[in-house]
């Protein structure tokens, strides 16, 4: 049974009629960059519960998700009206196992998302602890739009912040924009553009990859680095290339 407490909304930014993002006060228990929580309603005498990943790092205690606007879903409407002040509920535990702890020693570790999961790379990368042991990370953000890429000024600031350790690449599918690649996740990686576009190599050699999205692209994905790349999923008890994030 989950515990609940009850957080205050202290700012809401629309990023688009669908995409938003949600800044919560609630006193949380302390998580790891990369877990989520579930947020909660009560809708018509119902608690309807969803999971949501952190955005902000967890030394921030300003609480931050990535949320888009589901038109039949049973939260996401309702979540899409809420306003400074109004309340919520959080879960007080974080959970899941997509943090740097999980991850294997690897040359390049590649962080692949699509649309809102971008949340729980720029927790891990605004913490930026654990990450030493890697000389290069590449943070994909895959989106419909342009429009779409709500947080690429903060995947800039990183990218600085880095110092040449993170690269950035962006993928919009359904219109050309300039700095981003064209396409979907798996054909981009078939074909050899997402390498050439950020100059490092896919390998089993000397890759690890973490997958966060929509659950068709991290199956295909997986489908891709299992038949071109021979990479494997990553299990505690048998080590492998590939870690994905499952809470959908």
């Amino acid at each position: 049974m989950a515990d609940w407490c009850e957080g205050k909304v202290i700012a809401v930014t629309h990023w688009t009629e669908a995409l938003f993002s949600l800044k919560v006060k609630a006193p949380v228990r302390s998580f790891v960059a990369g877990q989520f929580a579930k947020l909660a309603l009560e809708i018509n005498g119902e608690r309807v519960q969803r999971a949501y990943s952190y955005v902000n790092a967890p030394s921030d205690d300003e609480l931050e998700f990535y949320l888009v606007t589901v038109p039949q879903g049973k939260l996401s409407p309702s979540l899409h009206q809420l306003q400074t002040g109004d309340s919520l509920w959080v879960t007080a535990d974080a959970a899941g196992f997509f943090v740097c702890d999980e991850l294997p020693d690897c040359e390049t570790l590649w962080m692949l998302s699509t649309g809102t999961a971008i949340g729980p790379y720029l927790s891990i990368l605004q913490q930026g602890t654990g990450l030493e042991r890697f000389d290069n990370i590449v943070l994909v953000h895959a989106a419909r739009y342009a429009a779409d890429l709500s947080y690429l000024p903060l995947m800039q600031q990183l990218q600085q912040q880095f110092n040449g350790k993170l690269r950035i690449q962006t993928i919009v599918s359904r219109e050309e924009n300039t700095g981003s690649l064209t396409g979907r996740i798996p054909a981009l990686i078939e074909n050899g553009e997402l390498e050439q576009a950020t100059g490092l190599t896919i390998s089993a050699d000397n890759s690890h990859i973490m997958l966060c999205g929509n659950p068709q692209m991290v199956r295909d994905t997986q489908q891709v680095l299992k038949s071109t790349r021979h990479m494997t999923k990553h299990l505690r008890r048998k080590p492998g290339h590939i870690t994905s994030e499952h809470y959908w």
